[in-house]
């Protein structure tokens, strides 16, 4: 590309594989299912990672974690609109994101991802919760880089699939492990780009990423930095992803019930989303969730949905907070769309 610094609309190459644009979704706790990132690839996102899945689950063949969390869905790898402008279609590209201490099952479960057809494995090596840490997984890994390059080894030997790694910069404020072990997991073993979060596993979600560690991140390293953490409005993403120089950006928290920021991002959209958008991809969901789990689970599984789009509605704080109340409370899916019915709520009229 010369010294032309690339757009987010343009294609790169993680590996073998070209991802068609650099906005990405992704991995989320719990919720990245395949509709969630079916959600994003309709919105332009040129790859999504899956929520993450324990490699000792797929290893000893646990039928839920085999059955919905390794779930993909034939549309997810179907071409991603080109942005405008653009000629021609990439497919999109479903990356499944692991967890996990132990080499030998992490192989095993590679196998097992790639036989359900992903295109690439993420490993995560950042998550902070004490539980995942607890089992030497996630962040614990920061503080023992040569198990995590077993790991990743195991990983890329296992699926034969692109591996990325998504790292936190360091276990506490002011460490950078993770910038250290970044270097060593592609130099030893031949991860194909890393998702670099500036923020260290204390914090969580809290405090100012450190954008700048992230650059020098991507100045030193030999492969692709795929940039997240804080990135939840299409101007700010902009900045980061110009001041860091990353390959591609990585929409977390901030693109849940807001799928639009892809299309912002991608300069498909310049507006907010109308209230009956917002209800109409909310209806989208429920659909799929059904789909995915039934009458019954669904119900339960979509009440940490709904505050996501009741945000994005226009509503005054009152009747916000009196339909959020009501839609948690709702015992039937049948409750929560008559809840929904646009004729009941007072939307504001798009602009």
């Amino acid at each position: 590309m010369g010294s032309m610094s690339p757009e987010l609309t343009d294609p790169w190459m993680l590996g073998p594989l070209e991802v068609p644009n650099r906005v990405l979704l992704a991995p989320l706790a719990g919720i990245g299912n395949w509709f969630v990132r079916l959600q994003a690839k309709r919105y332009g996102a040129g790859m999504a990672v899956s929520e993450m899945v324990s490699s000792h689950a797929i290893h000893h063949n646990n039928e839920r974690t085999c059955n919905e969390m390794l779930r993909i869905h034939p549309n997810e790898q179907e071409p991603v609109p080109p942005a405008p402008g653009e000629t021609g279609a990439l497919a999109g590209l479903v990356s499944i994101q692991l967890f996990g201490e132990d080499p030998a099952v992490m192989r095993s479960a590679a196998a097992r991802v790639r036989a359900a057809g992903a295109d690439a494995i993420d490993i995560n090596m950042g998550c902070p919760v004490p539980k995942v840490q607890k089992t030497g997984a996630g962040a614990a890994l920061l503080a023992d880089p040569d198990r995590a390059v077993a790991l990743a080894r195991a990983a890329c030997e296992g699926g034969g699939l692109p591996v990325t790694v998504k790292l936190r910069s360091g276990r506490r404020p002011g460490e950078t492990d993770g910038f250290e072990l970044a270097h060593r997991l592609v130099a030893e073993a031949g991860v194909a780009a890393i998702g670099f979060h500036p923020r260290s596993a204390a914090v969580h979600h809290k405090g100012v990423p450190d954008y700048e560690l992230a650059a020098r991140l991507v100045d030193s390293l030999d492969a692709p930095v795929i940039l997240t953490g804080g990135l939840s409005d299409a101007e700010h993403v902009r900045d980061a992803f110009r001041a860091t120089g990353a390959a591609a950006v990585m929409l977390a928290r901030g693109a849940l019930g807001n799928p639009w920021l892809f299309e912002q991002l991608l300069g498909s959209r310049h507006e907010e989303p109308s209230g009956e958008e917002v209800l109409t991809e909310l209806n989208w969901t429920i659909d799929r969730a059904v789909e995915h789990l039934g009458q019954a689970r669904a119900t339960r599984y979509l009440r940490k949905f709904y505050p996501w789009y009741v945000v994005r509605l226009g509503l005054d704080r009152e009747t916000a907070k009196r339909l959020q109340a009501s839609l948690q409370a709702a015992e039937t899916l049948w409750q929560v769309r008559a809840l929904l019915d646009p004729e009941r709520l007072p939307l504001a009229v798009a602009a």
